[in-house]
């Protein structure tokens, strides 16, 4: 006779297999209804220009050129739309006449003319004075504007930044009286996309 336990694993066996055909549909799976959440997200147009130092200083020299003291180091830095194709990146006076003055009630001025720039990785590779007046891709004031550069956007660049070194230069060769003193202005640097 065998022994039951040798006998009660293929019965044990059996009769769970013969619970799981016979199982109620109340104990399958049961899935619910499906939810939906609509997701909405915007990411804003931006466009920034930051540049240091904050000071550039000049030796003048009469009749001559002076370097400025350090390059200015610009960093323009854009998140732009399918719609836009260039970022310009222009540096302007206020005024063609008087880019540098030595205020008081007399004032001499050093006027854009005699004002220079130089972007070797960007539109004037050369010295060139700030004398451009704007156009649709130039900003500031007639004859006091000089276009840094421009950059072409497309799919693979429109979040995206570049830097920039503006050297910059004071000839006086059209002005060698020029009387001592100090003489101050503002140079301006602002992007625009288009």
């Amino acid at each position: 006779m065998r022994h039951l336990s040798s006998i009660l694993p293929g019965k044990l066996i059996l009769a769970l297999g013969l619970l799981a055909i016979a199982t109620p549909a109340a104990l399958c799976q049961l899935n619910s209804n499906t939810a939906t959440v609509s997701l909405n997200a915007s990411l804003a147009e931006s466009l920034t220009v930051a540049a240091t130092p904050s000071a550039v200083n000049f030796a003048l020299v009469a009749g001559g050129t002076a370097t400025g003291s350090a390059p200015v180091a610009i960093t323009t830095t854009w998140v732009m739309s399918g719609s836009r194709s260039t970022v310009t990146l222009t540096g302007y006076f206020s005024s063609a006449t008087a880019a540098l003055t030595s205020g008081g009630s007399s004032p001499v001025n050093i006027p854009t003319s005699e004002v220079f720039g130089q972007v070797t990785t960007g539109a004037p590779t050369t010295y060139t004075a700030f004398t451009q007046s704007p156009t649709g891709t130039a900003l500031g004031v007639a004859g006091a504007s000089l276009v840094l550069f421009q950059q072409a956007i497309s799919g693979t660049n429109r979040a995206s930044n570049r830097s920039d070194n503006l050297n910059l230069q004071i000839n006086l060769a059209g002005q060698p009286q020029l009387p001592a003193g100090t003489y101050t202005g503002t140079l301006n640097l602002q992007a625009q996309a288009l």
